[in-house]
């Protein structure tokens, strides 16, 4: 009799021990949730940001948000391996209104044997961007944004200032998010980009569709996820996929990692990416 109850003591020990462990981790989502919704004026939505093509801020932004990012990529092609390096500032000068400003550069290397036909290293261009968050509602988890980008392309450095600004990008956007629950996210970032290059006076455009899905880890920023990269140039179609995770180094730094598969990519193989987070201000609560 005395073995049957301390068997049925353990029993119901550890049967209490797990049901407190997902009541904990239930709660860690609850209040991680909480801790960025928090019930104040105007209402925000947490949702998980992809890492490639990233948001121009968060969705439901409040005045005063800011951040820096500082992101590295490698890229192999057939023929020389690009290196990106961007950099980037973006904030809230008012609720729901997200603008940033980012500098990107390529460089480039031969891929095994010298190539005189490899791109010359640049500065890609000077992208300003603006998005506002017109639909946010906390019972559906949802949000909406509708945003706009304008990159001013310059000359590679080997003929910098031949011109100074050899052409335009406009860059209109869409973005619907949607949490599930606590942990799963989804997102769609789509819109045309329209080029126009000044010297031949044409307009070339091309449409892209972003998805992403993400899991996000009980308590924590961290997150595990994908992205679909999605270009529709006229009867041409291109993917990459880019599996991703999201680490949080300190309190206000963050970490991310993205992988790039291309699926229909003529001149590219695979690729990566880092993004270093970093956000000035931001306090533990």
């Amino acid at each position: 009799m005395n073995i049957q109850k301390k068997l049925v003591l353990l029993l119901v020990l550890a049967l209490s021990t797990y049901a407190s462990a997902q009541v904990t981790d239930a709660q860690k989502d609850s209040l991680y949730i909480q801790q960025v919704e928090d019930h104040k004026e105007p209402y925000k939505v947490l949702h998980a940001e992809p890492l490639y093509v990233d948001l121009i801020r968060d969705l439901g932004a409040r005045k005063g948000e800011k951040e820096w990012n500082v992101g590295l990529g490698l890229t192999d092609n057939l023929k020389f391996d690009s290196y990106e390096a961007l950099i980037e500032y973006e904030w809230a000068p008012i609720d729901r209104l997200g603008l940033e400003v980012e500098l990107p550069f390529t460089f480039y290397s031969p891929n095994g044997t010298a190539n005189d036909s490899i791109p010359s290293n640049q500065l890609n261009s000077i992208k300003i961007a603006a998005q506002w968050s017109f639909f946010v509602n906390e019972p559906m988890a949802t949000s909406m944004a509708l945003g706009y980008i304008n990159e001013f392309e310059l000359s590679n450095f080997r003929n910098f200032g031949k011109p100074f600004i050899q052409g335009n990008i406009y860059n209109p956007f869409f973005v619907v998010a949607k949490r599930w629950g606590n942990n799963f996210h989804s997102l769609i970032y789509t819109g045309p980009m329209i080029e126009q290059n000044f010297s031949t006076k044409k307009f070339h455009t091309t449409y892209d569709i972003n998805t992403s899905f993400h899991y996000m880890i009980s308590g924590t920023r961290n997150f595990i996820g994908i992205e679909l990269n999605k270009t529709i140039d006229k009867r041409d179609f291109d993917m990459t996929v880019r599996p991703q995770m999201r680490l949080g180094v300190a309190d206000n730094l963050l970490i991310g990692i993205v992988a790039g598969i291309p699926i229909s990519r003529e001149n590219e193989r695979l690729s990566s990416f880092l993004r270093l987070i970093w956000e000035p201000g931001h306090k533990k609560k």
